[in-house]
């Protein structure tokens, strides 16, 4: 089967530049469904080599594949608002090519695979929560010119005028079990993270996160009928992780790397077996690893060595100002443990990167400022400002749908992407919240020394850089806050 793996020209998220890596779910899906030898596969990252849509129309028709796929698991550019893309994608090259079967996946459509179907007629089939096998065993079928696809599980399907969904996919126990991403297959040499870090390249070592956050893009990826999978982690192991890491860096020359996934800190023991094996493997890949606060706190001493193996820069999600509201999204950790991790990374000269949130039901302006003066004294040194921007299959999203503040049938979706507030609260409107976000980001840089500090640091010189693509995009940021302005 001759699949073709698109990814539209999009922008990026304001805060991040010029910002461009491998898409992952092609990368894992490619790869597994190639060494099962079930497709021949070619990938078109019209993102990364700048083709315009009219000539990724053009391009398309003339490769003529036979399946078509579009999708991301990871909303580190874009937030959902890429779906306007892929579901333009969708269309436009089915026009085109009547006879070719279009598959998405990941992000959005996971979780409304039964809407994505009804209200896109496009797109053939949906691939439910995590991807590999469940893709593999359906290009097996369509190989196999089979018609009936309900005993695939994982996937949902188009039938007559309605949908039918394959049994819930097992979870994959072992990931080592999975071949290494495709890289071969991508314009390796084109992507470039917070437009200064280049060769670039972001990749995800573990799956599931044992916290379960409210308002986490991740319940968007899972089956609609098997949402408990999202708390169930598992990692590959470090030893694979370094092979992958060896790969990149010495077959594909990237530099740099984000350990995308939420939880790499989650296992200590993990931790060091990974910095210890790279260290010995003689790999100079610069790395910035998101974690959780509980989480950093349990590496405090292991912090030196994920330093000398290569650690430049720490995200971690501060959110809101106090345990209670902690305790009420479901985040898992304490202030305290918030002020220890600062505390341990700024020791360890790791630049910090603090997430904050604003937009949850119960906001006022009072709420919102008092969570800005928390961020001020917390301290991050680059802080992110996030609206809150339901994920379809969490709680909020749900409640939203009741409360009437979201109409699935009617959404811009190029306001989803976290940059935008979306919904309002209880007490303020989406234009309310705007002004208050805009505000705070304000408020936070324009403190006397804050940016002295970043640039006259100890700090690897990368964390200087993307603090320099941080400041340039602060004015987008507002402009999409406050005026609607969009730039995924």
């Amino acid at each position: 089967m001759d699949v073709l793996f698109l990814t539209p020209n999009l922008g990026s998220w304001a805060t991040h530049g010029h910002h461009v890596a491998p898409n992952q779910m092609h990368a894992q899906w490619a790869a597994y469904a190639r060494e099962k030898g079930t497709i021949v596969a070619e990938v078109l990252d019209c993102k990364a080599l700048e083709i315009p849509f009219d000539q990724m129309l053009n391009i398309v028709k003339e490769k003529n594949p036979q399946v078509l796929v579009l999708g991301d698991i990871l909303h580190s550019y874009g937030g959902f608002a890429v779906q306007k893309y892929f579901n333009d994608s969708a269309k436009a090259i089915k026009e085109l090519l009547p006879e070719i079967k279009i598959v998405v996946g990941g992000l959005w459509y996971s979780y409304l695979s039964k809407e994505t179907l009804i209200k896109n007629s496009a797109i053939d089939f949906v691939v439910m929560g995590e991807g590999e096998i469940t893709f593999n065993d359906l290009m097996d079928a369509l190989n196999h010119k089979a018609v009936s696809f309900e005993n695939i599980a994982g996937l949902a399907s188009r039938q007559g005028n309605g949908v039918v969904f394959g049994p819930v996919r097992k979870l994959i126990k072992d990931l080592d079990v999975l071949p290494l991403p495709a890289y071969d297959l991508f314009p390796m040499e084109k992507y470039v993270g917070h437009t200064y870090w280049k060769p670039f390249v972001e990749i995800v070592t573990s799956r599931g996160c044992t916290h379960g956050c409210t308002f986490c893009y991740e319940w968007s990826e899972h089956d609609p009928r098997a949402l408990h999978h999202f708390n169930k982690w598992r990692a590959k192991s470090a030893k694979r992780v370094v092979e992958e890491v060896e790969l990149l860096e010495k077959k594909f020359g990237a530099k740099v790397m984000v350990i995308q996934e939420d939880n790499f800190n989650l296992n200590p023991k993990r931790v060091r077996e990974f910095c210890e094996e790279k260290i010995k493997s003689n790999l100079d890949m610069k790395w910035v690893s998101l974690g959780c606060a509980s989480d950093w706190v349990r590496l405090e001493k292991d912090i030196p060595l994920m330093k000398k193996a290569g650690m430049f820069m720490a995200v971690f999600g501060i959110e809101v100002a106090s345990d209670d509201e902690l305790r009420k999204l479901d985040k898992g950790i304490s202030v305290d443990q918030i002020y220890k991790t600062i505390e341990i990374l700024r020791k360890n000269d790791i630049a910090i990167v603090g997430d904050i949130m604003i937009g949850f039901d119960y906001d006022t302006e009072a709420i919102i400022k008092k969570r800005f003066e928390f961020a001020d004294q917390v301290d991050p040194d680059v802080m992110w400002v996030g609206y809150l921007t339901p994920p379809p299959g969490s709680p909020i999203w749900a409640d939203g749908i009741k409360r009437g503040w979201i109409d699935p049938d009617n959404l811009d979706m190029l306001q989803w992407d976290f940059l935008h507030p979306v919904v309002p609260t209880e007490h303020l409107s989406i234009e309310d919240l705007g002004r208050l976000g805009a505000w705070g980001m304000r408020e936070f840089y324009s403190k006397s020394g804050r940016i002295q500090r970043i640039l006259m640091s100890d700090f690897d010189e990368l964390a200087k850089l993307c603090f320099k693509d941080v400041m340039a995009g602060v004015g987008k940021w507002e402009q999409a806050a406050t005026k609607g302005e969009k730039h995924v």
